[in-house]
């Protein structure tokens, strides 16, 4: 089918493509960027990291070169990256590619990212020392479970989309409640929504036996395995400047390297306990997605996936 053309882009609606990881995304993604001469703006916390290629599932020099791809390789591993400076620049690259006549395409799995920009960011309470002194002092005494159990006694909701382990959002969500008496998804639902200026075509891909997308997250790590995993954490690790507690060194599969490289695993387990990992991390992703509004399922192996998504355009488009 032919592409939908809108006359102006203030009427072009965006495409926000989502998904657990291994669903297919980057595969769609490129495919509507050739048909609507589009670029990807990438939604990945992982993928902004630089020398962080194989684990991530980078896309390919051949995959950025069938589209181009924005927001990939723009930190170090040693940097960190917030949802709001995330926002700042998907603003700034959706209105350079809507100058530019071309369809900005966003596409990745990390929904607090595509939250923040659909939905807006609450305006948190500033960081109080004493408190974060004290946050800490039971992080490093009984470690980020115990910190996990102590954020769900006062709220549940964002504990329940927080991994155990994520000491840094965890100590956030605490030391926000303990500053304002309000928990995080509270400040979260309050939170005042800034509309971005044009339509939003909203996607999630995924497929729909979830046994199968378990069996694609195996496939996916041995083959990240025999393209040499081992080896480029192994660069990062023998960087000197790089902890396992920062954010880059929390994605799923380098935490599990990592702790293989400095003896606390085999790597059978650092392959098991990374594949588990993963398939955590697309539970979450799902349960993200199934109270997500105005969200349209396309399905990984549905061959008329792109000309579904092309004709929604047009509809919403006229």
């Amino acid at each position: 089918m032919s592409s939908p053309t809108p006359s102006t882009h203030k009427h072009r609606p965006i495409i926000c493509l989502m998904g657990p990881t291994a669903s297919g995304k980057t595969d769609l993604a490129i495919e509507l960027c050739q048909r609507l001469d589009g670029e990807v703006i990438s939604v990945d916390s992982a993928l902004i990291y630089r020398e962080m290629d194989i684990g991530t599932a980078k896309p390919t020099a051949e995959e950025r070169a069938a589209a181009p791809h924005h927001l990939i390789d723009i930190c170090d591993p040693s940097e960190s990256y917030s949802a709001a400076e995330f926002c700042r620049d998907a603003r700034t690259l959706i209105e350079d590619c809507f100058e530019r006549n071309k369809w900005p395409v966003l596409a990745g799995g990390t929904m607090l990212y595509f939250k923040s920009l659909l939905q807006g960011l609450a305006e948190l309470p500033a960081t109080d020392p004493q408190v974060r002194e004290q946050v800490n002092q039971r992080l490093q005494q009984q470690g980020p479970e115990s910190l996990h159990a102590w954020l769900n006694e006062f709220d549940p909701e964002t504990s329940a989309r927080l991994h155990p382990a994520d000491s840094q959002r965890l100590s956030r969500a605490i030391e926000v409640y303990l500053v304002s008496g309000k928990p995080l998804s509270q400040w979260h639902h309050e939170q005042r929504l800034t509309p971005l200026p044009y339509p939003v075509l909203q996607l999630a891909i995924a497929p729909q036996d979830r046994a199968v997308l378990h069996q694609r997250i195996e496939q996916r790590f041995d083959n990240m395995l025999s393209s040499g995993f081992e080896e480029e954490v192994r660069r990062l690790f023998e960087r000197g400047d790089l902890e396992l507690d920062m954010p880059s060194m929390r994605s799923v599969g380098y935490r599990q390297m990592w702790l293989y490289l400095n003896g606390q695993y085999t790597l059978d387990e650092a392959r098991y306990r990374g594949i588990v990992a993963t398939r955590q991390l697309a539970k979450r992703q799902l349960t993200w997605l199934r109270s997500w509004p105005e969200l349209e399922w396309l399905d990984t192996f549905d061959e008329q996936k792109c000309d579904k998504v092309l004709k929604k355009l047009e509809e919403i488009s006229i």
